[in-house]
């Protein structure tokens, strides 16, 4: 088997594919497979793309727009999701954005998140298998799932080329197809959330998905605060007194995502109570930079 690498830049940021193929020319059919499906993804459901499906339904709220199955499938996820987290998970938040700009250096005032809080609400969403209607000003963004989807559809591209054994980065949210040869897993590395060259714990990838969240990426820091960019959907601020990271392994990447998600937006002992429910395995990371979780030894480093 041959090991063949890939590079490229997608859903905002660096991906890479890692694969064993029988040759190149199943290696370029298979990859080029993957990027295709992860590009049509992005074209599909980007917020930033004025002619995505996502775009067409906010532009459009307050009448009904149709939709077909993959996008009733990722609706009837996300309602999942926003049910099993109490609300937490929450598909409209993103229209706190208008608010927040973390390039900025400022935080707005409370009467600007004041006035889109009434915006935010997955309950006010109308949907079914055909077609989905948006309460007035209300906005769907779907960056809380779909690229860990694409991870998930990436591999099953991979999968229908032949490929027995690879690894799919989606500007690291990840994919795992089999295992390379003569190993029981995909080595990875979770990334320290204080130094961006250095990583808090490596773990063999073993077929399904792991998915991280954290505050580090994108924040402002205000008279010594620190405001990380995941906004909790109730109080449009965000989240506070919770986890700096969290990364999930579990059978799919989109269940690793939004449960990785779901955590950051809880208080931290709530967020850890709750990962250790799920039964999968989990590393978390708390405000003084202790590890806790199957992932690091449970009780913290």
């Amino acid at each position: 088997m041959e090991r063949v690498e890939h590079s490229f830049k997608a859903m905002g940021g660096p991906c890479r594919l890692r694969l064993e193929a029988a040759g190149a020319a199943q290696a370029r059919l298979a990859i080029d497979a993957a990027v295709a499906e992860v590009q049509r993804l992005e074209r599909k459901y980007s917020r930033y793309t004025a002619d995505s499906l996502t775009t067409a339904i906010n532009r459009a709220a307050g009448k009904s727009v149709a939709i077909d199955a993959e996008t009733a499938a990722l609706l009837g996820y996300a309602n999942t999701a926003w049910r099993e987290s109490g609300g937490l998970f929450d598909l409209t938040s993103g229209v706190l954005r208008r608010a927040w700009n973390f390039r900025s250096g400022g935080v707005p005032a409370q009467t600007a998140i004041d006035e889109l809080l009434p915006l935010v609400g997955w309950e006010r969403v109308r949907w079914d298998e055909r077609s989905v209607c948006l309460p007035a000003g209300m906005e769907l963004d779907f960056g809380g799932c779909v690229k860990e989807y694409a991870c998930d559809s990436a591999v099953a591209e991979l999968r229908r080329h032949g490929i027995a054994a690879a690894l799919v980065d989606l500007a690291g949210d990840m994919a795992a197809l089999g295992a390379p040869s003569g190993a029981d897993g995909w080595p990875v590395g979770i990334r320290h959330p204080g130094r961006r060259d250095a990583a808090v714990a490596v773990v063999k990838l073993p077929p399904g998905g792991l998915a991280s969240s954290g505050d580090y990426e994108r924040c402002v820091m205000i008279d010594g605060r620190r405001f990380g960019h995941i906004l909790h959907p109730r109080t449009g601020w965000p989240v506070s007194g919770g986890l700096v990271a969290v990364s999930v392994l579990a059978p799919q990447c989109l269940v690793a995502g939004s449960s990785a998600t779901i955590a950051m937006l809880r208080p931290a002992r709530d967020a850890m109570d709750w990962l250790r429910s799920l039964g999968l395995p989990w590393l978390a990371i708390d405000t003084d930079l202790h590890c806790h979780g199957t992932l690091a030894g449970e009780g913290g480093s």
